[in-house]
């Protein structure tokens, strides 16, 4: 009769029938999901009979930035929106409830000529893990053609979890006078990039990836809009 030698760490033989079968916990990164679509979704570990642990990363949206419309011939910069926060942690199976509610943040919305950006939307995976979404650029300053700068806006604090960060502060804004200016750059975050400040009339400028914020818009007498700032992302990694 032939035989074969199992490894213990890994491995177990049912003594009756001789079954050979993979030992819980043992085995490596199995399946990654994906959770992207801002709103509510859920995880139920019962999908996954195979499950000894997840490693779950935690995004959170990006602030929008505000928009403007100079009057004829002076000037109006606007800051960026801050960058999301970020979090993540080592869960095993045996502390999760059977369903865990996932909350991916939307970026925070466009802001109009005179409004500012909108807020993103915090993150987060049941009671374990959040983030922070990052406060959107502000529509304070008026039209003019003197020297004047608009602060940047601050960066949302930590979550929670084993690893947490807060995100990148948006970038604050400066009008030299009538006709130069520099629009604030948006938030960095752990995933994804902060829109570009620009120098050249137009629209609030986009983040990418997940969760930066919104580059703010400059006017040199036209009407410009915002832009929204990176939405969330929930990554849930399962592992055997």
């Amino acid at each position: 009769m032939a035989r074969a030698c199992v490894d213990g760490n890994y491995f177990t033989v049912d003594e009756d029938t001789g079954e050979l079968s993979l030992k819980r916990g043992s085995m490596g990164l199995r399946q990654v999901v994906l959770f992207n679509d801002a709103g509510t979704h859920q995880f139920k570990k019962a999908d996954y009979p195979w499950l000894a642990r997840v490693r779950v990363k935690v995004q959170g949206g990006g602030g929008g930035s505000a928009g403007a419309n100079a009057a004829a011939n002076p000037c109006i910069v606007r800051p960026g929106g801050a960058g999301g926060g970020y979090s993540e942690s080592l869960i095993s199976v045996s502390s999760l409830g059977a369903v865990e509610t996932i909350v991916v943040g939307a970026g925070g919305a466009a802001g109009t000529t005179t409004q500012g950006g909108g807020t993103g939307g915090s993150s987060s995976f049941g009671g374990f893990v959040q983030a922070s979404g990052g406060d959107g650029g502000g529509a304070f300053q008026t039209s003019g053609t003197a020297a004047d700068a608009s602060s940047g806006v601050p960066a949302p604090l930590a979550g929670r979890g084993q690893f947490v960060q807060g995100g990148g502060a948006g970038g604050g804004a400066i009008r030299l006078n009538g006709t130069n200016g520099l629009s604030g750059a948006g938030g960095e975050s752990f995933l994804g990039h902060g829109g570009y400040p620009r120098a050249s009339e137009g629209g609030g400028s986009p983040a990418r990836g997940y969760g930066g914020g919104a580059g703010g818009g400059l006017s040199y007498g036209g009407s410009v809009q915002g832009s929204v700032g990176g939405s969330g992302v929930v990554i849930v990694e399962l592992y055997s």
